[in-house]
């Protein structure tokens, strides 16, 4: 480890995630004025949205087959040149005859960028820190909240000043031109499986493990409640508050100042200990988002913040302690199962708003009709109070998703409780 540069590579790190996580941040902003722009209805939007969300487990998951066999050096190569690709295609989206399919393989790359990331860099982080790994690694995912932040208050300042949408993009090409240069100027160590010498047979053996299929799916309720809430938090509350992006802002800046402190937390509960909080508390914050109005807006939203902080993080750190010999592809296919739940998902409460509005709207009503710029006054008044019925009900649809991580995490706490119990006595 002297001859790698763990700080500098853990900085490094940190930049590619940025890139990440501004992606999510910024399109979180711009997604409602996509749909107004280019004529897109909220079923389009949220395809478009879900790409992200599937190029990343595509990504991950080949990623996580592979960074042991050419490394995590080159992987970050092709995440610098994916990134450069789709931040280009989004902005020049509108040059196209289709935007629609411009913004959806442009979103695409992005999410392979996004999941290429995260294939080479956890596993990067256990390696670099083996003594430290789920405080390190919250300390790694504080930056993709903080990315959120960055570009929601990026999307919020510059509409102010009435810059562009596509200026708005352009600014993730500055984190990656200087995550690119770094990775290419650093050495890496080999990832935690291979320096600890268990073989590839017996890490695909350890993805059988009833504990790891149990995690994988809790890992797609917890995704879910964090990363689809985030996304369309923007689209669900813009018509019950003004501030609907700042909802976001105020969420995921408690997400960062909760990754910042991870270190006690996690000494104190225990990964699983965590969990369980991390759970109980993301319900009551999703709850009063859903179904309350003004003020109590924004302490719901830090109240979920504080909820979904430690969720991604920690379910990794989970996996690479209690089950280590999954190694990388271990860590990578739950960040892969992850964002797959949420695409999946996303793609199908795109549609179910829809219908949503749909319902609301006077009898034999088009949607499209009503969102279309030359709507009447009363149109435009009917889908303002359809939206505002609507978004609400999809949070709460959401509400049931931490509700059974509860019980399940209730469940993991008591399973480790035993198992310390049953080696303590041996």
């Amino acid at each position: 480890m002297k001859s790698i540069q763990r700080p500098q590579l853990f900085v490094a790190s940190c930049l590619a995630l940025l890139v990440t996580s501004l992606s999510f941040g910024i399109r979180a902003g711009i997604l409602n004025k996509l749909g107004v722009d280019f004529g897109l209805d909220k079923a389009e939007l949220g395809t478009i949205a879900a790409t992200a969300f599937w190029g990343f487990p595509l990504a991950v998951i080949i990623g996580g087959i592979v960074v042991d066999i050419i490394g995590m050096k080159r992987l970050l190569v092709f995440a610098f040149v994916f990134h450069l690709l789709g931040i280009v295609l989004t902005i020049f989206s509108g040059k196209f005859g289709n935007p629609f399919w411009a913004l959806f393989f442009s979103t695409l790359f992005i999410g392979i960028a996004n999941g290429t990331v995260e294939a080479a860099c956890n596993p990067l982080v256990t390696a670099l820190y083996p003594e430290n790994k789920t405080t390190k690694l919250n300390h790694f995912h504080l930056w993709f909240p903080g990315g959120i932040v960055l570009g929601t208050l990026i999307v919020y300042f510059f509409d102010k000043v009435a810059l562009s949408w596509q200026v708005q993009v352009g600014i993730m090409l500055i984190p990656t031109l200087i995550y690119g240069f770094l990775f290419s100027k650093l050495k890496f160590p080999v990832t935690e499986r291979v320096a600890s010498g268990v073989s590839t047979s017996e890490m695909y053996r350890s993805l059988g493990n009833p504990l790891f299929i149990f995690m994988l799916i809790c890992m797609f309720g917890t995704a879910i409640t964090e990363l689809f809430t985030g996304q369309w938090i923007d689209v669900l509350l813009r018509n019950i508050t003004d501030n609907a992006l700042l909802v976001l802002t105020v969420s995921t800046g408690v997400m960062v100042i909760g990754r910042a402190l991870a270190g006690p937390i996690v000494e104190r509960l225990a990964p699983q200990g965590v969990l369980l909080m991390s759970a109980i508390v993301a319900t009551i914050g999703l709850y009063l988002l859903g179904n309350t109005s003004g003020n109590m807006i924004f302490a719901g939203a830090l109240i979920f913040g504080a909820g979904v902080c430690y969720f991604w993080p920690t379910m990794l750190g989970f996996v690479s302690e209690y089950l280590p010999k999954t190694g990388a592809i271990g860590l990578n296919l739950m960040g892969g199962a992850g964002m797959f739940a949420v695409s999946v998902y996303m793609m199908l409460m795109g549609g179910v708003y829809d219908r949503l509005i749909a319902e609301k709207l006077p009898a034999g009503a088009n949607l499209k009709e009503y969102g279309a710029p030359e709507a009447t006054l009363e149109m435009k008044n009917a889908l303002a109070e359809a939206n505002k019925a609507a978004g609400p009900e999809i949070i709460n649809t959401t509400l049931i998703i931490p509700a059974i991580l509860i019980v399940a995490f209730i469940g993991l706490n008591i399973y480790i409780r035993n198992k310390n119990k049953q080696l303590q006595a041996a």
